[in-house]
């Protein structure tokens, strides 16, 4: 008899697993106390990515939708006027089969939410809603018209980053103690937890804008604060900020005390580590085509991690491993 709910059935399985990519990995290790939360809260920030993403359709359009997208999980208003809107702007503008199904799917996204207990429901609002913040904060600093412009400082690229991901740090780390407790060290409390997952998530996120710089700079973004002329020696020093956040998700993976708890959080850490190492030994033109780790390089990682993660300290071993390529 599968434990999971009826709409963990439904928009947990296929749909899920095409739009998280590796990170299904991570979503189906979870131990089934946080699978449904978190499960539901990547599916409803994927769909306000792709609501963000359509370059296609107008930014006020996109704006106009993340603003009732928002209301709607903070729990006013009703699902079916923005799931109409979707259907009819956005759903045919996804050239990816599995956004088009996300579209399509929004309402029941909304419906999945409604069914959440107090303590996920807050949580799953509170971390959607930096989400949604981010997003459109994104939309008002890209202008979709042909100029290349930067972010202005390092202090709107670490506050971009909290907000699309660092966020998610603590949001993993409070329903771990809620909805899974004793699964953290006791020894450390729940707020160092938060700072380490928050950098975490941050360092998660650089690595997406640093594989992406040479597409996104093409499409007239540069998340680095910087001129043109500057943007490969700013890139480097971007990626050791990267190191050194993820060096922080390592103490963060550490002080995990349940081990498939453990084994679903070190998952991207790993994937991370050998992104970022891949990426210091590329040269800038390969850079700029984009890196990824090979399929290959995932199926190694899981097999190593789930020997890994039964100690600190071969944990370290591993991450330390992958970190030199």
């Amino acid at each position: 008899m599968s434990d999971e709910t009826h709409h963990e059935r439904e928009l947990g399985g296929q749909l899920l697993a095409a739009v998280s990519r590796s990170f299904y990995l991570t979503l189906k290790a979870l131990p089934k106390e946080l699978r449904e939360p978190i499960s539901l809260a990547y599916l409803l920030a994927r769909t306000a990515d792709t609501i963000a993403d359509t370059a296609i359709v107008s930014a006020s359009v996109r704006l106009d939708c993340l603003e009732r997208y928002r209301e709607l999980v903070r729990g006013t208003g009703e699902a079916q006027g923005l799931a109409s809107t979707l259907i009819t702007q956005f759903c045919t503008q996804q050239s990816d089969d599995a956004e088009r199904r996300l579209m399509e799917k929004f309402a029941d996204g909304i419906a999945w939410l409604r069914t959440m207990q107090p303590v996920p429901l807050a949580a799953i609002q509170s971390v959607l809603e930096h989400i949604i913040d981010g997003q459109m904060l994104d939309i008002r600093r890209f202008p979709a018209d042909g100029r290349l412009r930067s972010l202005a400082s390092a202090e709107e690229l670490d506050q971009y980053a909290w907000l699309v991901a660092g966020c998610v740090g603590e949001f993993w780390t409070q329903l771990c103690a809620t909805e899974l407790p004793g699964s953290l060290d006791p020894s450390v409390t729940t707020a160092q937890m938060q700072e380490w997952g928050a950098r975490m998530g941050k360092g998660l996120q650089l690595i997406n804008i640093l594989r992406d710089i040479g597409e996104d700079t093409r499409d007239g973004r540069c998340y680095l604060p910087c001129q043109p002329a500057d943007i490969q020696t700013e890139w480097s020093l971007w990626l050791q900020t990267c190191t050194d956040h993820l060096e922080c998700g390592l103490l963060y993976v550490q002080h995990v005390s349940h081990g498939k708890l453990r084994y679903a959080t070190a998952l991207p850490l790993l994937l991370g580590i050998q992104t970022v190492a891949k990426m210091r030994a590329s040269p800038w033109d390969k850079v700029q085509q984009g890196i990824k780790i090979s399929r290959l390089d995932v199926a190694s990682i899981l097999a190593q991690a789930a020997i890994a993660c039964r100690s600190a300290t071969a944990m370290e071993k591993l991450y330390r491993k992958l970190a030199q390529g």
